[in-house]
């Protein structure tokens, strides 16, 4: 599955750059993208390069952090959200027909290995998608090029919109979970559901119940608990 991880994540050569940039969220560098048509733009030919790379070889990229620099790592992150919204129901339509069959012997024998892990926890996540007023968000320690390639290839681009992912590699789980509420508001019902100490002690930082997933049997009791609105 890495192997097919590192593939989608270059899919577009100049998502290597990216990674090296380490946003937190799709929308960081937003303000920085004037809006120009990329229909035709060459993202290997303009020159950018990440923070430990120079420009290519005959072209300028501006100075890192500079104007032109940030324009196009804001063309490189809407060219990363348009791929994400078209694929994120068919993450095949990215991969060779090799590597389309690789990943559905993976996904099922993924499945066989974990006691179907992954549909287990789907279930949940469909149903709070479900409810309308309620919605999914990520928070991972992986960087964010590598974690929508994840997301995409487990099959849970549907119900994780690009929007609601964040990297915590940068600035750690507390620092997302107050964007978190600053996005979505004070008002909201918040509950975190995760394995590790990172997310339990952020949660109790912000007041958030805090659902430990550590077993499947822990994963079934979750669906049973809100198919029956106790959460």
């Amino acid at each position: 599955m890495e192997e097919l991880i590192f593939e989608l994540a270059d899919t577009h050569l100049f998502f290597n750059d990216l990674e090296e940039c380490d946003q937190v969220h799709v929308e960081d560098v937003a303000s920085d993208d004037n809006g120009q048509d990329l229909s035709n733009y060459n993202f290997l030919a303009d020159g950018f390069n990440g923070p430990s790379g120079g420009g290519a070889s005959g072209t300028t990229t501006g100075v890192q952090g500079g104007v032109e620099w940030m324009r196009k790592l804001a063309f490189r992150y809407r060219r990363l959200k348009e791929i994400y919204n078209s694929y994120k129901r068919n993450v095949g339509g990215l991969l060779s027909p090799m590597k389309r069959e690789l990943l559905i012997r993976l996904q099922s024998e993924i499945e066989n290995v974990t006691d179907a892990w992954l549909s287990t926890a789907l279930k949940s996540l469909l149903l709070i998608q479900s409810r309308g007023k309620c919605m999914n968000v990520l928070v991972t320690t992986t960087q964010l090029v590598p974690a929508l390639a994840k997301v995409l290839l487990y099959g849970l681009g549907d119900v994780f919109p690009i929007e609601n992912i964040f990297s915590a590699t940068k600035i750690g789980k507390e620092s997302c979970f107050e964007r978190i509420i600053s996005r979505f508001g004070k008002k909201v019902t918040y509950v975190v559901i995760g394995d590790g100490r990172d997310e339990e002690f952020a949660a109790k930082q912000h007041n958030m119940p805090f659902w430990r997933i550590s077993t499947h049997g822990d994963l079934v009791s979750l669906h049973q608990a809100l198919e029956l609105d106790f959460l």
